[in-house]
């Protein structure tokens, strides 16, 4: 079964927690704070094997997970970083951010590795909590979590020449020809529902990758047919191969069949159309096609027309020829836009504030909420006075309390955070 997209649920490894130790060693006169830092999650990993054709694996396996990191132990040692996954995939995969459309990994290279969701730090021992002021500190630092959300992995066909024009064409007849592939071929629409690739080599020897993709039909950019299905596994191509029933054996006119193919590689990616295309007026045997070629000609005078007939295995070599010369000379054409702009963000304080929500929900009551609240603040932690010491710092650090004075929030006025209630006091 061909697989070319799946969705699955990608979590890398929570770090693990920091602990609370002290150091109590005969003759060693001053002991003090000896905690271990937690190890760091494992990261979710996709790797290109070449010996891999589809995404069959993952259609079966939809959740991926990666190992937590250990905890510290004491005498200060690391625990235990995460096992890493390593996912599988063929050549030509791409995965996605399901939510906001981002490519994460474009995996073109054999076993080329990329790391898609990253795992947590470990937290701190409380060895890194000593100060003057405090040096015997019972806090320790939770390991924080690794990247959770879902994914789009798509596969998108590797090949350097692409096979397109309605169904019944004749280009999975071509590939046959050219290539020891083996594609299905039969006399009704749409034979070919998966794409099939083939090892294609001229007579001066030279070689490339052709693959037969699924035929096109009017309206496939708007997800007609196989529309989007098929669409995709073009972008990888550098050269396409238009093929045209000239037969007109379908019932179908060349002229219109010509331009209503560019038409959906227009609508679907402007960039399809900058490939270099040939041209190939197939099934010349049959009785309509000499006269067909002449108007196709007069209507477009200046493309340059390949007369095959794919059947019997004739004028097929000055088209894989045109083809590896195209090849020299065509660069390939990324997936992913290439820019040289600088993408770093300098954050400012009113920007850092969106990372959470200040909210009135009631006379004197207030509410603060948001995904830096939750990733931040773990108010399970709060059994100590000196977790109290460090929970009223880091809201003092970052900057709640000041933006809940803004807000309106006056003296003896309760917060809710994080699932835990607390009085607002203006020093």
């Amino acid at each position: 079964m061909f697989v070319d997209q799946v969705k699955v649920h990608l979590r890398a490894g929570k770090g693990g927690n920091g602990i609370v130790s002290f150091r109590h060693e005969k003759y060693v006169a001053y002991g003090g704070p000896f905690g271990g830092d937690g190890g760091d999650g494992g990261n979710v990993i996709f790797e290109a094997d070449p010996g891999m054709t589809t995404l069959l694996d993952l259609r079966y396996h939809r959740k991926i997970l990666a190992t937590d990191g250990e905890k510290g132990k004491n005498k200060r040692m690391h625990g235990a970083n995460g096992e890493d996954k390593i996912v599988k995939v063929p050549l030509g995969t791409i995965v996605k951010n399901a939510e906001t459309g981002h490519i994460l990994a474009d995996l073109t290279q054999p076993h080329q590795q990329q790391i898609v969701a990253k795992g947590g730090r470990g937290g701190r021992g409380n060895c890194h909590f000593k100060s003057s002021r405090n040096t015997a500190p019972k806090y320790a630092e939770d390991g924080f979590p690794g990247q959770e959300f879902d994914a789009i992995v798509e596969l998108r066909t590797l090949a350097d020449v692409g096979l397109v024009g309605f169904p019944s064409v004749g280009k999975s007849t071509f590939l046959d020809a050219v290539s020891r592939a083996k594609p299905e071929i039969g006399d009704y629409p749409f034979t070919t529902i998966a794409p099939n690739v083939g090892v294609v080599q001229t007579k001066d020897g030279r070689s490339f990758v052709m693959a037969d993709l699924p035929g096109l039909i009017e309206g496939a950019s708007d997800g007609k047919g196989l529309g989007h299905q098929f669409l995709r596994h073009i972008e990888r191509c550098r050269v396409i191969i238009h093929v045209i029933d000239m037969g007109g054996e379908e019932g179908r006119n060349p002229i219109d069949d010509y331009r209503i193919i560019n038409e959906e590689l227009k609508s679907y990616n402007l960039r399809l159309l900058e490939r270099p295309q040939i041209v190939v007026a197939n099934k010349m045997d049959l009785d309509q096609s000499q006269a067909n070629l002449e108007a196709f000609k007069q209507a477009y005078p200046d493309v340059e027309v390949f007369e095959t007939t794919t059947i019997i295995h004739e004028g097929l070599q000055p088209v894989l020829c045109r083809a590896a010369d195209l090849l020299q000379t065509t660069p390939p054409f990324p997936i992913v836009e290439e820019t040289n702009e600088d993408v770093g963000v300098t954050y400012t304080f009113e920007e850092k504030k969106k990372d959470y929500t200040i909210e009135q929900i009631g006379d004197g009551l207030w509410s603060v909420y948001g995904p830096k609240i939750d990733r931040v603040f773990d108010i399970k932690k709060l059994n100590t006075e000196e977790d109290f010491y460090l929970f009223a710092n880091r809201l003092r650090y970052l900057g709640i309390d000041n933006a809940l004075r803004e807000a309106g929030c006056q003296d003896g006025d309760t917060v809710q955070l994080g699932g835990f209630e607390f009085e607002f006091i203006e020093n």
